[in-house]
């Protein structure tokens, strides 16, 4: 009987399945999206959604309790500063799962599990609006240098058929060879 254990097994031991977990999460914060398992993806979802209700509460408790499932002071830096201040208007459901099919080779369910709030796109600065602006600009310039590279191929292409037309085979020197006799 499995009184008491909420957990699933996931065909692991205690000690790898803790480890499956801890960096399936550690991925999911970093990439804000993963590709996995659906069982996975569910059980993942229970430890990132404690993680992110733990980066509320910005105190030194919360992020050892942080530091103890990540293991990385970058990452529980990410926690607090961005990602947990992104959900602070939420009260739960900071992940969603979405159902992609069966793996072609074992038939496992697939899932995509990922954050719900998505990162703000920040105001561009006006360099990188130059820069778009030229980018724009330099593609009309090249145009006008491939037009001339292309009548030079074509011309290249007009001289090499000619020199094939010559050079076929014994007929093709045969040719040449009586141009030459006509020409003297």
């Amino acid at each position: 009987m499995r009184h008491r254990n909420s957990n699933k097994r996931l065909g692991r031991q205690s000690a790898h399945r803790k480890a499956v977990l801890k960096n399936q999460v550690k991925s999911l914060l970093t990439k804000e999206r993963i590709r996995t398992t659906l069982s996975l993806a569910k059980e993942s979802r229970r430890l990132a959604e404690k993680l992110i209700t733990l980066g509320k509460d910005d105190s030194v408790a919360a992020r050892r309790q942080a530091f103890e499932v990540l293991a990385d002071r970058d990452l529980v830096k990410l926690l607090f500063s961005e990602l947990a201040p992104r959900f602070a208007s939420r009260a739960g459901g900071y992940t969603r799962i979405v159902h992609l099919g069966n793996r072609r080779g074992d038939n496992a369910e697939l899932a995509i599990l990922e954050l719900t709030e998505k990162k703000k796109v920040e105001e561009k600065t006006v360099k990188e609006k130059k820069q778009k602006k030229e980018a724009v600009l330099k593609p009309e310039k090249k145009e006008a240098k491939t037009t001339a590279k292309a009548k030079k191929i074509e011309e290249k292409t007009k001289e090499t058929k000619k020199t094939e037309e010559d050079s076929k085979g014994f007929m093709g020197g045969l040719r040449k060879f009586l141009k030459q006799d006509k020409a003297e």
